[in-house]
């Protein structure tokens, strides 16, 4: 019996939108045509990719791509001075709605929900540990509560799940912090993007352990290796996020030391059914897109025949 997954890929392993230097000069088409002939059914989106939902769904026509999904920058973990809860919910809304449309009309079913107010993911001069922590119960219950106020709204309006992205410097980064979102949001509003190396550099030593606590909310996986040296290190002088990504904290799966076989099994066994997308900021000069990018198929595509 096939197991019903998809294999697609993020654009950063050809160009990075947080740091244009890496891969800044290849054109998007350059990244797709290469994805399609490595096998790659589909890709999320990035900065290159046009604005607009039939815009988008020509360009990924032209090379027989589906979208799979695509980052969206939320401002919902801290609520302006004179603001309601409720007032920044209704923000919120109104923020997402060409991003939610563009993606509904790609027949996107999740959205990879970021968490951006207070983050220092983006600033290359601040260190990792340096990054925002709710001080009290009551911001973390206020947060829950507004997630699942826009969840609920992007399932209702565009029939598109939220599924939460646990990011080195932001708000929720830890097992911890991804232990605390799952039990204080609605399990039927509120999911999660389970990314492997973004849950073994916050803190889990095991990846596949915090996957087995929350495998039953996992909407969508990104499939980050890493290298585990690099990241002791960043730990250890202090690194910013984006200073991790230069010096190759992460790479694609099957070139780390994170156990896909284990992970995909519990996937697999979970009754998992959607896609696993080659998401592996590094600097392309370093590790040829290509050549990487295939290395991540085919890793991930051999582990899925094993499980069918």
């Amino acid at each position: 019996m096939t197991w019903n997954v998809r294999i697609g890929i993020n654009p950063l392993s050809w160009m990075n939108d947080d740091l244009p230097s890496l891969g800044g000069e290849t054109p998007l088409e350059t990244a797709l045509k290469e994805g399609k002939e490595i096998g790659y059914e589909g890709f999320e989106l990035g900065n290159k990719f046009p604005k607009d939902g039939p815009g988008l769904k020509a360009k990924l026509d032209e090379f027989g791509l589906a979208c799979v999904s695509g980052w969206y920058s939320g401002f919902l973990a801290e609520v302006k001075p004179g603001q309601s809860s409720a007032d920044a919910v209704a923000a919120e809304i109104e923020s997402c709605k060409a991003h939610m449309s563009k993606l509904q009309y790609n027949g996107v079913k999740v959205v990879v929900y970021g968490e951006c107010a207070g983050t220092v993911q983006g600033q290359i001069d601040t260190p990792v540990s340096k990054r925002p922590k709710f001080s009290s119960e009551a911001l973390w219950h206020g947060y829950a509560e507004r997630l699942n106020a826009f969840g609920e709204h992007l399932l209702k309006t565009y029939g598109i799940k939220l599924a939460y992205h646990h990011h080195m410097g932001a708000y929720v980064e830890s097992p911890a912090d991804v232990d605390k979102l799952m039990a204080l949001t609605d399990s039927a509003k509120v999911f999660l993007l389970f990314d492997t190396g973004h849950a073994y550099f916050g803190g889990a030593s095991d990846p596949v352990e915090l996957l087995k606590k929350h495998v039953k909310r996992v909407v969508h996986v990104h499939c980050k290796d890493v290298r585990t040296p690099v990241i002791a290190q960043a730990r250890n002088d202090g690194w910013s996020f984006l200073n991790g990504v230069i010096n190759g904290t992460f790479t694609v799966p099957g070139d780390g030391s994170i156990n896909y076989a284990a992970a995909l099994k519990v996937l697999r066994e979970a009754g998992y059914e959607g896609w696993l997308v080659v998401e592996a900021e590094q600097d392309p000069a370093v590790a040829p897109s290509y050549q990487y990018a295939k290395k991540g198929y085919e890793t991930l595509s051999g582990l899925v025949k094993s499980l069918a």
